[in-house]
């Protein structure tokens, strides 16, 4: 999966320098947007018996900013600043546990476009994202007696994966410089997130291990083009 990831990676650069190369009439634009962004997450989780499952996907949400500049109506990259807060939870036996994990997301993005200041532009994008972990939480609801075990939750402090997605812009003036924004947002996580380099008591284990964060995001924002 990741490989295919990398070579679709490739072939988009490709594809956006030829297309940067290729003379075009209409002036340089840089575009300002605010987005929110529903997210549903998933990761592996270990239990209290040292079996990893799959957490049930729960909905999180993001909210940010883009920067974005344009070589031509065809071709751009854009940088953004998401806060995206991640949910996952579980049950195990009697007991249900819930993580909460916030990050704020920093995308460098290669935006293809049918026409940027067209009434109507497709656009697909892809580069890396960068992560930066701002808060962990784990909450813990029920009992379960034989098992005596402590979860600990401990991720890093940085994460970096691969962005990808596409989207359907609207000018909604005249002139086409406001445009509404929705579409598709796909997060692979590259590294393992989960910090497990501390020592723990006999008692308490790890919930992540080899912990990756894949998520799938839609978004909806207003942008401005100047």
């Amino acid at each position: 999966m990741i490989n295919l990831k990398i070579k679709f990676i490739a072939l988009f650069s490709t594809v956006a320098l030829v297309s940067i190369l290729t003379p075009d009439a209409h002036a340089q634009k840089a575009e300002f947007g605010l987005r929110f962004m529903p997210t549903f997450s998933s990761l592996d989780i270990k239990t209290s018996s040292g079996g990893t499952i799959k957490g049930e996907g729960t909905f999180g949400y993001g909210v940010g900013a883009l920067l974005g500049f344009s070589f031509s109506d065809y071709v751009g990259i854009q940088g953004e600043v998401i806060y995206s807060a991640v949910a996952q939870k579980y049950k195990e036996q009697d007991v249900e546990r819930k993580i909460d994990l916030k990050y704020i997301n920093i995308p460098v993005l290669l935006s293809l476009n049918t026409g940027k200041t067209k009434a109507i532009n497709l656009n697909i994008v892809a580069g890396p994202q960068l992560g930066i972990s701002v808060g962990s939480s784990l909450f813990t609801t029920g009992t379960n007696p034989a098992d005596s075990t402590n979860a600990v939750l401990a991720v890093k402090k940085g994460d970096l994966g691969i962005a990808y997605g596409a989207g359907l812009d609207f000018g909604l003036n005249s002139a086409r410089t406001i445009r509404l924004g929705i579409g598709y947002r796909g997060v692979y996580g590259l590294f393992d997130i989960s910090d497990n380099s501390n020592s723990l008591t006999t008692d308490s284990y790890y919930i992540l291990d080899r912990a990756h964060i894949k998520s799938n995001s839609i978004y909806a924002g207003l942008s401005i083009l100047f």
